[in-house]
Order: C-alpha cells, then structure tokens, then sequence
C-alpha cells in the first residue's frame, strides 16, 4: 500500500513575529498556554467575540485579520482581573490595548467601534488644549449620531453646564505640551517602522 506523504511545510508565522516587533508587550503572547482563566477571570467574559485567550491563539495561528478587525480587544476595561490571575502573570490587559492601538495605526477598526470613537473624542478633546473640557467631550458623544439623537439625549441627561460651551480653559505651556505630543507621535512612528 503506497502512502503519498509529504514533508511537512516550516511552521513560519510572520503575524506572531509582526505582533512580537510591533504590539506593546506583543512578545508574551506565544508564552500563553491557553488555560482560559482570563476569559473565566474577566467581568466582560460572556460578551467576548474572541477571549484573550483565543486572540493569542488565533495571532500564533496567523489569524492577522480576522484578530485586528476584531472588537475583542477593544472590550478591555483594564479591571487587570486577568494579570492578576494568569498562572504565568502575562501582562494581558497591555496586550490587548496594544493590539488595539496596533488596529488603530493600520485603520484597522471596525467601523462604529464605541470605546475606538469614544478614545478617538477624548484624545482629540485632550489634544487641543492639554486638559480636557468635559462639556464639549460630552457634547460630542450626545450629538455623534445626529442632532435630533442628541438633543434627546441632552433632554434626558439634564447634565450640562453651559459655563463651559463656549472654551474651556488651556493649560499654562499649551505650545510645550503639544511639542510633547508630536515627539511622541515621532517616536511611536518610528518604532513602528512607520517612518524612515
């Protein structure tokens, strides 16, 4: 009886490398050995597309977009329930964040993400004068899907102080603080292989 085998291919998973390089404290992912207590550990556990447990999987399986157009990482709420558990104390909830920043810079997100638009506002808001003006923050997510939605939701909240509409204060060195944020932005960029 002939048998017809071959040589198996070499295992080369240029994701789990490109995670590695490239996602905050993406080099601990392969140290993941799947026990499921994060996901057992989370208080979002029942709602995850993909469990923590099963985005690293699915990275060391070469999964690249089926896990950075995923919502799962986008679902950490930084509780660290997970960190605190992990019997090889991975630093998951950093992954997870670093995933989704990773997501982020290839624009990657899925469209209507709510903590991605909601990161998006808030940094936005806190860009613009160092510290953040909560009315206008505030303004921006009642009135995202519309004017007739937000002035519901401006009905119901009952929320608002109308000191704050027209600025806000900036802080004392708003030229400093903004020279802060764009060697950051340089620095990030580079690291990421984004620039030359």
């Amino acid at each position: 009886m002939a048998t017809n085998l071959q040589t198996p291919a070499p295992y080369h998973n240029n994701f789990l490398r490109e995670v590695e390089e490239r996602v905050e404290e993406g080099e601990w992912v392969k140290m993941c050995m799947q026990c499921g207590v994060c996901a057992g550990s989370c208080p979002f556990g029942p709602h995850w597309e993909h469990s923590p447990q099963k985005i690293f999987m699915m990275i060391r399986a070469g999964k690249r977009e089926e896990v950075l157009t995923s919502d799962a990482m986008w679902m950490c709420t930084s509780c660290y329930n997970c960190v605190v558990r992990c019997p090889r104390q991975l630093p998951i909830t950093h992954i997870m964040h670093g995933l989704a920043s990773y997501a982020h810079r290839l624009g990657l997100v899925p469209k209507g993400q709510p903590t991605h638009e909601f990161a998006t506002m808030f940094w936005n808001n806190l860009a613009k004068k160092g510290r953040v003006n909560e009315l206008k923050l505030t303004l921006a997510l009642y009135f995202k899907d519309g004017l007739v939605a937000g002035i519901k939701t401006v009905v119901l909240a009952k929320r608002l102080n109308p000191m704050e509409i027209f600025g806000g204060h900036a802080i004392k060195d708003l030229k400093g603080f903004q020279a802060i944020i764009a060697k950051a932005r340089e620095i990030e960029d580079k690291k990421q292989g984004l620039t030359g």
